[in-house]
């Protein structure tokens, strides 16, 4: 179960990675390169950067999440929680 949640934590990193290059900060970002114009077009700017800053906050709080959930089943896999004092 372990290697199922850290596969998902990478490909979540992956995601995430891609999201913040995306993102248009100032005006000339990757955003403009990979087709931003055209998706302002379609979306809207307010709509296209609603999206794109929902979709970051989503991946991060599900990478924060995913991170939480494997501590718990590494700590739980050891056989103990390591609050108890070794001595």
């Amino acid at each position: 179960m372990l290697s199922g949640i850290t596969v998902l934590t990478a490909l979540v990193c992956i995601m995430l990675m891609g999201v913040v290059l995306i993102q248009n900060p100032k005006g000339g970002g990757v955003d403009a390169t990979f087709g931003g114009q055209a998706s302002n077009q379609i979306f809207g700017a307010a709509k296209s950067t609603d999206f794109v800053e929902k979709l970051t906050w989503g991946l991060a709080i599900t990478l924060f999440v995913l991170c939480i959930i494997a501590a718990l089943v590494a700590g739980g896999a050891e056989g103990g929680s390591g609050l108890e004092s070794a001595g």
